[in-house]
């Protein structure tokens, strides 16, 4: 087997250990060396063994790109050995993934390495001689070939050599190398099942859900004080409906640690067994959906049986596409060999993989940063180019696997923007959708956890943008690849069988792929800005005010966004010259108005020929009924709703927005339905380079229509979340009850009651909610200290770094911070990475490491003295209990994004009060941030926040019996050392 690579059972091994490396020779000396030191040392030995290669370069001041030497990387091996195993990066956390506890781990040097790479081993040889066997045969050589540095251990392992003929080739009768990652000729296929009946309605009692919660607790449970409360008041949303489109309603909040998960699951269980239904349970993280479906064991404990009652579900571009993973594979011989590396992981993975989820799934995290950054994106459908039924791997399809399962179950953990667009194109197709056929049943009952964040999804899933990448998007779903490399097929290609020979469907294809041409065409943002420069060149002080020359672009939809780009700088209020940039559509310049009309012609142009198309497409349905194969019946209703979905829904909304450069200005004072606005996007400050520029068009208040899709299917809604309400009264507890006291306490609580159901769409169903509220049992009061710093001028990103260095060397680690821009939580990283170092405190961060959010997570609750910078993705849904996260610190007051939506929404939906609505977003951020530090009672926590600007009408915010303290910072960080460090 060709491999130049030598066996890395003898290898030197390197790891790090805090700011220096510990190095184990070949020779079986264990040194202690500096970054230089150890970069002199690998240069003239074998390759060492390594966790996490481009962690290991990054920490030795090298580029990864540079591999100045090769390495045994652990990961890589673990990932063939181990497939759909998850395991934390890092040296430590490969260690507890081998079976090793926490507190027995021996001491951080490279010795240990070699210890798991013996253990790694021995399972190895294990599964050369199970089932797998053939498959590792293969592999193993296709990966010597293309010079894995792990390929000449693994054969040797597995005694590859022992099983080749005498010619040095596998038999012919077993699977052959060229074959090994062809993975769509080996997965099972589904098989299609009749409809599941509708549920019957039948309702649970308070006291069946708690009894089914205790026998999921178990006798051993820790007492959760208002869990079983929540489980009785969730009941409530499973009670039949008495009236059309009036679901029951529970809104419910259940405070940090209440244990809401199990309480929902315990009558949810209950009433999909006793109705034999499904209950959609909803979220906004991804990796909440994976804790939800971590809970679900204490359901179903047996595995097999909790893959068919529960099944998680994402959008289609979340999962590895079979169509993508050939052409890949197809292509790689004339690509760099490290492609086919990252190929044979893949195909080893998707043969093991409960669900061929690649994105928080059991897909590690980290595989791009080892194998390469582009790779998953390359095997996914990101682009909506899915041919349904024409792919000859539909059978095998993982999307397909998990919407027939999902069909089935009794739980099914999915996210809002699904099931938002589940419900409306179910509405809209007549109950049909892309991924929900006709036959399927909208489910009835759902529970949305995460519930503060409704009106955030539901923003993104009703909003609509006349974009550069939308539009130009949309071009290469209809007319394909224009000269560029890409397998995309385009319409014609799609159609291909279905449309030939009717002459009929060729001509209203043939009429939309022509009127397809006005969509912005490849490189159009490249001559944007071409037309920029030209423009900087010739004009001159003189022309200033003259009418602008007509453009010279000729495509209606490039003119158009030239122009938007034009009003957009023309207006632009601040000093800002790149990053998002926003303008008022009114008043439009005179131009930009004649640009639109002409632009919604030629859309009309399009829409036109495309509901034309699928309304003949429809027909043949119909009129080849007798004759159709039930293969291409299927194709044809994929394609019509693929057609609906993707082109004819989002041109007719163009060309709805476009109508409003006819309509006049809105009167000040008057409440608009939608808010229209510009805006360009723009990066590099030296260099500008457009992103994307186009028209946007928000609902004013986004959960009127949420509220508006799911009144008709939804019987029962359960809506909770940690953070439902805000708190403006005083931070201090309520002062000794008196009429008055009594009083304003009830209209506080009203105030607080009637926000959150308008934050979650409430409101606009027709019954009202019960509404429920469950303390929190943590003692905040003991477990916590809360400082805002007074000395600090956070503007300074010098200071501000300093004293993020400064309160993560008080507490030791485990902290948290974040931050409300990405620029700001980049510098401080620079400043601060190696100091933190030298202190043996790792610390990490979104947008710098190369690793998704749940394992840069994983890192930060196994290593208990890292630290993790980040932004809003980690203020919420961040689970680490214990001594890993011990402090949270806040880089500033999270006010609302100052942009035209805001300020809309503002006006409108303050109740004049708009400075009063500021504040309550602010004081809900800062609710969701604390609520990070505390996850059980014998936690311990500080939270700080760097603003001495912080209003104290903001620090109602905290819970009662938190009393935040206004600290200089070196005081702050005495305290926090006190508080937090082990006595001796």
């Amino acid at each position: 087997m060709p491999s130049s690579f030598p066996s890395a059972r003898y290898a030197p091994a390197l790891m790090v250990r805090q700011h220096l490396f510990s190095l184990l020779t070949e020779d079986g000396e264990l040194l202690t060396l500096s970054a230089s030191e150890a970069c002199r040392h690998l240069r003239t030995m074998t390759p060492p063994l390594v966790v996490n290669a481009p962690d290991t370069l990054s920490e030795l001041g090298l580029r990864t790109s540079e591999q100045p030497f090769p390495c045994f990387d652990l990961l890589e091996l673990y990932t063939f050995v181990y497939p759909a195993r998850p395991v934390v990066p890092t040296p430590r956390g490969l260690a507890i993934a081998l079976g090793h506890e926490p507190d027995d781990i021996p001491s951080e040097e490279a010795d240990l390495l070699h210890t798991l790479l013996s253990q790694i081993l021995a399972d190895l040889e294990t599964l050369s001689n199970g089932p797998q066997a053939e498959f590792l045969n293969a592999l193993t050589i296709r990966l010597g070939q293309a010079e894995w540095p792990w390929a000449s251990t693994v054969a040797e392992c597995i005694r590859l050599n022992s099983r080749l003929t005498s010619s040095g080739k596998l038999p012919d009768d077993a699977m052959q190398p060229a074959d090994a990652l062809r993975i769509w000729h080996k997965l099972p296929k589904w098989e299609e099942a009749a409809p599941r009946p509708p549920a019957s309605a039948y309702p649970i009692t308070a006291a069946e859900a708690r009894t089914r919660l205790a026998a999921l607790l178990g006798e051993t449970a820790e007492n959760r004080a208002g869990q079983a409360d929540f489980s009785s008041v969730s009941t409530i949303a499973f009670t039949p409906a008495t009236h059309a489109a009036s679901p029951s309603i529970v809104l419910a909040e259940a405070g940090t640690g209440t244990g809401k998960t199990l309480g929902y699951l315990a009558p949810a269980s209950l009433w999909t067994e006793r109705n034999d239904g499904t209950v959609w349970i909803s979220t906004y993280t991804r990796h909440l959906q994976r804790q939800i479906e971590q809970e679900t064991k204490r359901i179903f404990p047996d595995e097999a049986t909790r893959r068919r009652h529960v099944v998680l579900r994402k959008g289609r571009e979340n999962y590895m596409c079979l169509l993508n993973m050939e052409d890949l594979v197809n292509s790689a011989a004339s690509r760099p060999a490290r492609l086919t590396v990252a190929l044979a992981m893949l195909a080893r993975w998707a043969m093991t993989s409960a669900d061929g989820d690649l994105t928080g799934g059991d897909l590690p995290g980290w595989f791009g940063s080892v194998f390469g950054h582009n790779i998953t994106s390359a095997v996914a459908d990101r682009r909506g180019e899915c041919i349904h039924g024409a792919c000859a791997h539909y059978q095998r399809c993982f999307v397909e696997h998990t919407i027939r399962r999902a069909r089935e179950a009794d739980l099914v953990i999915a996210n809002h923007a699904l099931v938002m667009a589940q419900v409306a194109y179910a509405r809209h197709d007549g109950d049909a959708t892309e991924e929900t056929p006709q036959e399927e049943t909208i489910p009835s009952h759902y529970i949305f956890d995460e519930g503060h964040h409704l009106s955030d999804a539901a923003d993104g899933a009703f909003s609509a943008e006349l974009s550069g990448l939308e539009a130009a998007e949309l071009r290469r779903w209809l007319l394909g690849a224009e000269g560029n490399r890409s397998r995309a097929r385009g319409l014609k290609r799609r159609l291909d069988d279905l449309v030939s020979g009717h002459k009929k469907l060729e001509a209203q294809l043939d009429s939309a792929l022509m009127a397809a041409h006005a969509l912005p065409a490849p490189g159009w943002s490249v001559r944007l800005n071409e037309s920029e420069t030209t423009q900087e060149k010739t004009d001159t002080p003189e022309e200033a005010d003259t009418t602008p020359p007509a453009p010279k672009l000729e495509n209606p939809t490039e003119v158009f966004l030239r122009l938007i780009r034009q009003q957009v700088m023309a207006r632009n209020q601040t000093d800002q010259s790149y990053g998002t940039i926003e303008c008022d559509l009114h008043p439009p310049l005179p131009e930009l108005t004649h640009a639109s009309h002409t632009l919604a012609q030629a859309y009309m142009q399009l829409a036109q020929p495309l509901r034309a198309l699928a309304s003949a497409l429809n027909f043949r349905l119909q009129d080849e009924a007798d004759t159709l194969d039930s293969t291409t019946r299927g194709r044809i209703e994929a394609m019509v709703r693929s057609l609906q979905r993707r082109a004819i829904t989002r041109v007719e909304a163009w060309i709805s927005m476009l109508e409003t450069f006819d309509q006049p200005a809105r009167e000040p004072g008057t409440m608009p339905e939608h808010v229209h606005f510009l805006r360009l996007t723009r990066r590099g400050k030296q260099h500008l380079i457009e992103q994307d520029v186009g028209l946007h068009r928000h609902w004013l208040d986004p959960t009127i229509p949420f509220a508006g899709i799911m009144a008709l299917p939804a019987q029962g809604l359960l809506i909770t979340s940690a953070t439902l309400r805000d708190r403006s009264e005083s931070a201090d507890p309520p002062a000794p009850s008196t009429p008055a006291q009594a009083e304003f306490d009830t209209e506080e609580a009203e105030r607080s009651w009637a926000a959150a159901e308008a934050l979650t769409g409430v409101c606009h169903f027709p019954a009202p909610a019960v509404r429920a509220s469950l303390s929190s049992p943590f003692d905040y009061a003991s477990q916590t200290r809360t400082f805002i710093i007074n000395d600090l001028d956070h503007n300074n990103l010098h200071d501000l770094s300093a004293a993020f260095r400064t309160l993560f060397t008080a507490s030791g680690g485990g902290g948290l911070g974040l931050f409300t821009a990405i620029s700001r939580l980049r510098g401080v990283h620079s400043h601060i990475a190696t100091p933190l170092r030298e202190q043996n405190i790792p610390l990490y961060a979104q947008h710098v490491n190369a690793l998704d959010n749940a394992t840069l997570i994983d890192i930060f609750r196994t290593e208990e003295n890292a630290c993790l910078l980040g932004t809003d993705a980690m203020r919420d849904g961040v689970d680490v209990p214990g001594r890993a996260l011990r402090l949270v610190v806040f880089e500033r007051v999270p006010w609302p994004r100052p942009d035209i939506l805001h300020r809309e929404r503002r006006v409108h939906l303050s109740g004049g009060d708009p400075k009063g609505y500021d504040d309550s977003i602010a004081r809900m951020k800062l609710r969701q941030a604390f609520g990070r530090l505390i996850r059980s009672q014998s936690d311990r926590g500080v939270f700080v926040l760097l603003d001495r600007r912080t209003p104290s009408r903001l620090l109602s915010a905290f819970p009662h019996g938190v009393s935040p303290e206004r600290r200089g910072l070196a005081k702050a960080a005495e305290e926090i050392r006190s508080f937090l460090l082990p006595k001796d």
